[in-house]
Formats: C-alpha cells, sequence, structure tokens
C-alpha cells in the first residue's frame, strides 16, 4: 500500500536535526508528533511552541504537536523517524518496541555507529525489531538551522524497501528540500560515520593553521579512507561519491556550523580533549565514533591512518602537532 504523505507521522528526538525535521514536515502540512525523553522540555514546547533550546526563532505551525508520552507519540503511526544521538539509538528503539504495529516502519537520521558492539544502525533495528519490518535512513549534507530556515537542502532517503524508500521521497522532497532514493543502506550510514572524525581532523589542522592545501588534502585523502571502510562493510562504492558521501564530507569538514569541526579546532588551538568538548556543549559524534571505526577497520582490514591519527589525538597518545606530522611523513604511495 502506498504511503499517504498527509499521514501523521511521528519525531523521536527534539534535538537540532529533529525539530528542525518536523518543521519541515509540519509546514508541509503533514501532522506531526514530536517526542523527547525530557518531559519538561516538551512541555516547554507545547506552552511556547518553539524548541528554544535548540532552535530557537523557528514557531511551531500548528501541525506539530509536542508529546510528552512515547505511547501516544506513536499510537496510529505508520512511518517514525528517529533523530537520537547514536548513544541512545538502541535504548530508544527498546522503549519503542512495545508500542508498534506490526507495519510500523522506522527511518532515522542518526548518524553514529552502536555505543555498546560497533554496530551499524540498521544491524541494532533488525536485532532489536526484527527484520520483517521496513528500515531506512536519511544522510547527506543537511545542517539543522539551514534546514529549519528552508534553505536549499539535499539529502538520500536509502532502504532496501523500494516501497519506503519512495514515499520518504514523496513525504520528505518538498522544495527547496529535495530528496534522492537509495537502496545502498550500508553504504549511506558509514558515510555518515566517518565523516564526522573526518572533520575533527580537518578541524584541527585549521587550528593549527596548516592550511587550504592541507585542509583539501585530509578532505580528498579522508574520502578515500571512508570508501575503503564502507566497500569493506558492504557499501556500494559509487555511494561515496554522492551526497551521503562526499557531500557530507565537504559540508561538516569546511562549516563551523559542524560541531565535529568546532571540536577539531578547539584542539588545533591547543585545547585538552575535555575542555573541546564542553565548549561545544553538545554531542559530538565524531569524537565518540572514533574508536569503534578504528575497531572496525581492523576487523575487515581496512588501513585508515587519519582516523587512525585522531584516535591517538582522542586518547592521548599523540599531541595533535605528532599526528599531522606523523601523516606528513607516511611513506610516499599510489593515489589509490
Amino acid at each position: 500500500m502506498k504511503n499517504n504523505p498527509a499521514r501523521p507521522m511521528a519525531v523521536l528526538g527534539a534535538g537540532s536535526f529533529g525539530t528542525a525535521l518536523a518543521l519541515h514536515l509540519a509546514r508541509e502540512g503533514q501532522p506531526v508528533r514530536l517526542w523527547a525523553h525530557e518531559e519538561d522540555s516538551i512541555i516547554a514546547m507545547q506552552n511556547e511552541r518553539v524548541n528554544t533550546r535548540y532552535m530557537p526563532g523557528f514557531p511551531f505551525p500548528e501541525t506539530l504537536a509536542p508529546i510528552v508520552s512515547l505511547e501516544e507519540t506513536v499510537s496510529g503511526i505508520r512511518d517514525i523517524l528517529v533523530v537520537v544521538p547514536s548513544i541512545a539509538f538502541r535504548d530508544v528503539l527498546i522503549r519503542l518496541k512495545p508500542h508498534l504495529a506490526v507495519d510500523t516502519r522506522i527511518v532515522w537520521a542518526t548518524k553514529g555507529l552502536d555505543a555498546k558492539t560497533g554496530q551499524l544502525l540498521h544491524d541494532v533495528a533488525m536485532e532489536v525489531l526484527g527484520h520483517a519490518r521496513a528500515y531506512a535512513v536519511i544522510s547527506g549534507p543537511s545542517f539543522a538551522r539551514e534546514v529549519a530556515a528552508a534553505l536549499p537542502t539535499a539529502v538520500v532517503a536509502a532502504s532496501s524497501d523500494p516501497v519506503f524508500a519512495e514515499d520518504l521521497v514523496a513525504r520528505f522532497n518538498h522544495p527547496p528540500f529535495r530528496v534522492y532514493s537509495s537502496s545502498d543502506v550500508t553504504g549511506v550510514e558509514t558515510g555518515g560515520v566517518v565523516k564526522n572524525v573526518l572533520a575533527i581532523a580537518t578541524g584541527i589542522s585549521d587550528g593549527m593553521q596548516f592550511g587550504a592545501n592541507a585542509r583539501s588534502a585530509l578532505i580528498t585523502r579522508g574520502l578515500a579512507e571512508m570508501m575503503r571502510f564502507g566497500v569493506a562493510l558492504g557499501g556500494q562504492p559509487e555511494t561515496f561519491m554522492g551526497l551521503a558521501g562526499i557531500g557530507d564530507l565537504v559540508l561538516t569538514c569546511t562549516d563551523n556550523q559542524s560541531r565535529n569541526r568546532r571540536f577539531g579546532l578547539a584542539l588545533g588551538l591547543g585545547k585538552s580533549v575535555s575542555d573541546a568538548g564542553q565548549e561545544i556543549g553538545q554531542v559530538v559524534e565524531g569524537r565518540r565514533n572514533a574508536p569503534l571505526i578504528m575497531k572496525l577497520a581492523q576487523q575487515h582490514g581496512v588501513e585508515m591512518p587519519i582516523v587512525e591519527a585522531v584516535c591517538a589525538i582522542l586518547n592521548g597518545t599523540l599531541t595533535p602537532v605528532e599526528a599531522m606530522y606523523q601523516l606528513l611523513s607516511r611513506e610516499p604511495g599510489t593515489e589509490y
């Protein structure tokens, strides 16, 4: 059965990106139910009709309803969008499971690996909720504030279920927000995971004033690492040349709206890992996922020197200066 975009959608996670996507759908006249695990924040949004903490200045349309109860949020809902940090992804699905109908479909815009196992999120979803239902992921170069401001944005919706992918395009694709479809869930997910770590690396380089040449080299060689890693996990090479790969990578590495890049900038300016994290004040996915990526890369025999350098900085094995010059002193080789 084709999805009717006018049917309500539940958005779980009222951070910056969850709120921005909820705003986008609601402005198109779609009924949206928005939930977060912090009850006080939902009550505040009900009263103020705006997310003053994460998305101030963007009032809620009438079609956007913040709801305290998770059960009430997903009752009668066919499509649920999960937009929580990767560390909370598994726990949210566990809480969600008792409230799902047989035909409920799950899509997420979370970028990261499972904090406990290092699994890709589609593996977590199937482990927690079973293999029978339809799953999808939305990813691509999309800063939350620009989505909320209705600035031109393009993303990709990937699902092994072509009907679900088509339905997500129909629901989300409203100018200036453009959505492409894909069947490569693994490739789209791995692009979204690795780019955050590479953004930390380019931030460190820029914080150290290594210049535009170094930034370009890190992005380009980072893309090679991303592709090797993603293909080893089962992704398609062409995915990494698209929005979820190079598109998201360039965005996150070059603009200071990126928390991961700003975290790297702070490290490059000489701040400690702890102080840099406190300065950002929100989740820095690349910081959490870097060691998980390296563990997976080692299991699959994938060489990722840039990610490895970031890990060494994060765990205190190398200083930013030592790590960057270690990268530069590697033996020359062929580009691919």
